[in-house]
């Protein structure tokens, strides 16, 4: 189990802190997509990303993904289950909501008159690709640990608690997602609270302790 862990470690996208800046979020993902490893996971279930043209899209074979909803409310079939989108790790509403401009008009404001929020909006090292269902799912809820068992997405071991606003990452993603935040924390000045930024250290110190008892094998 531990090697399989380390396993998806190494291939899902964490990409180092890159100088390549954007402006753009639209330009930002042609980039990702364009750039895309081979070998990338998905950042919330770990599958096998496949390029169709010019999308992503999940293959769910390997990594026992199964929508939360198969069809939309109207009876059409769930798209967002079917592709890959690029994920804000801190959310657009986290970071919007610290800035002025978002007080003023929200992201369609902020993309309008803040130069800052444009650069934080497309900074590549705050993205990552996951599927669009959980993507929607996440939407902007806060990252902590969940009681439940992990049972909305097969076999994902992604969890989403709507009535708490909620959700737990699977083991391997945890240290992707404190280095984000750790990251926007530095770069922007974003502010973390101290229940979160506790968890974002325990999840680093986490992922360190698992490299170092695999290492020992």
């Amino acid at each position: 189990m531990t090697r399989l862990i380390l396993a998806l470690l190494a291939c899902c996208v964490c990409f180092s802190v890159s100088s390549k800046d954007f402006t753009r979020f639209s330009t930002a993902k042609k980039h990702l997509i364009k750039t895309l490893p081979n070998n990338a996971k998905s950042l919330y279930c770990g599958c096998d990303i496949k390029k169709q043209g010019k999308k992503l899209v999940p293959d769910p074979t390997g990594c026992g993904y199964v929508p939360r909803n198969t069809f939309t409310r109207s009876g059409k079939i769930n798209q967002r289950a079917l592709r890959i989108e690029w994920e804000h790790i801190v959310p657009a509403w986290e970071f919007g909501h610290q800035l002025q401009c978002w007080q003023n008009g929200g992201r369609k404001n902020c993309r309008k008159v803040s130069a800052k929020f444009r650069k934080m909006e497309a900074d590549i090292n705050n993205l990552a690709p996951a599927i669009g269902e959980i993507n929607a799912d996440r939407s902007n809820y806060r990252f902590g640990m969940l009681g439940e068992p992990a049972t909305q997405y097969g076999q994902c071991n992604v969890k989403v608690n709507f009535k708490q606003r909620v959700v737990e990452p699977p083991l391997y993603a945890r240290k992707q997602i404190a280095d984000a935040y750790a990251y926007m924390q530095k770069t922007y000045g974003l502010k973390i609270s101290k229940q979160q930024q506790k968890l974002f250290n325990a999840w680093q110190k986490q992922d360190l302790a698992l490299k170092n008892t695999t290492n020992k094998l």
